[in-house]
């Protein structure tokens, strides 16, 4: 199998399926003119690691086979609802793509009753992006004291006024973690919804919430600047991000490991051939040296697949999240 990928792990044992499927290998774009311009929805503002993920990938199409030009389009708001929605009715001539964290498809259909897209019928796989784990950051608003999460979950039990933390939106991943270390804990933890993670950390890094939930390159910087610090992260093994941070299996919480996944889509209904042609384009993106380099600056982890292996991924990733939604208790409404 010719998957391209620097590290692929985590809670949806995403290398453990795509190994297992042996899926053949990219396939080769057909001889046709390349398109005037390609545009890359992300649900995300500038800044953040959707935004960077895209705009690598669209520096390295301008100018190929497959388009003269490449631009992203933000489209914040709803957690990134807005921008998987805004594929409804899009062109299927390979112009339009979305880049969308895992969350949108695979969690948010179980939690909001009036979705206004379908994770499977309104978009069509294109290709993997990158992995990532999740990190759990405090700043100012908490003591130099607290170093871990048992330490940070007993100062919220002291102090249940301060008992907050910020994510990237309600209904992902991110909020999940903090609701589960909370229960863990035996404490509620308040969550605070921004729109990205980029936001929230400013809010922490200023001292107005104690503490963020996201993905780990979201803090890189500002753990580096001594402004925030790691009390642990998600994956299965330490993130070669933060080497020195305990995932959170390690301090007692074996439940908790979690890693997610950014995809790229076209809108549904795209013919095979246009799929094919914007997966071969985009993989040549991300493997290109500047994109992996690049993404690990933001913690991000440069991966492709063929088009049957993210739609594979998506559906083990929507299966696994249904009980844990259900045991959390959260819907939209909530």
């Amino acid at each position: 199998m010719t998957i391209n990928r620097r590290r692929l792990v985590g809670a949806s044992s995403a290398g453990a399926l795509l190994a297992a499927l042996g899926l053949p290998g990219r396939s080769e774009a057909q001889p046709v003119q390349p398109l005037d311009a390609v545009k890359i929805v992300t649900g995300f503002p500038p800044g953040g690691t959707s935004d960077t993920l895209c705009r690598r990938v669209a520096e390295n199409l301008r100018g190929t086979a497959f388009t003269k030009s490449a631009l992203v389009e933000n489209k914040p708001g709803a957690g990134g609802q807005i921008a998987v929605q805004s594929m409804k009715g899009a062109p299927t001539d390979g112009s339009v793509l979305l880049q969308t964290p895992a969350s949108m498809l695979m969690i948010y259909p179980h939690i909001y009753k009036n979705l206004a897209y379908n994770a499977f019928t309104d978009v069509t796989a294109v290709t993997l992006g990158c992995t990532f784990d999740f990190g759990f950051c405090v700043g100012p608003a908490v003591p130099d004291s607290i170093k871990d999460i048992p330490g940070f979950l007993a100062w919220c039990k002291a102090n249940p006024e301060k008992a907050n933390y910020g994510s990237p939106g309600a209904g992902a991943v991110p909020h999940f973690i903090g609701v589960l270390l909370g229960k863990a804990g035996g404490v509620e933890l308040k969550h605070v919804a921004y729109r990205g993670s980029a936001p929230a950390v400013q809010d922490m890094v200023a001292g107005q919430i104690q503490a963020v939930s996201g993905p780990v390159g979201e803090f890189i910087q500002q753990v580096n600047a001594g402004k925030a610090r790691f009390l642990g992260v998600s994956g299965a093994q330490r993130s070669r991000f933060a080497p020195k941070v305990p995932t959170f299996a390690e301090q007692g919480y074996k439940d908790l490991v979690f890693s997610e996944w950014f995809g790229f889509f076209a809108p549904g209904g795209t013919p095979t051939p246009v799929v094919q042609r914007a997966n071969t384009a985009l993989r040549t993106a991300l493997e290109q040296k500047d994109v992996i380099d690049g993404l690990a600056v933001m913690g991000l982890e440069a991966t492709s697949s063929t088009p049957d292996q993210l739609a594979a991924l998506l559906k083990q990733s929507y299966d696994r999240w249904g009980p844990i939604v259900k045991e959390i208790g959260f819907t939209a409404d909530s």
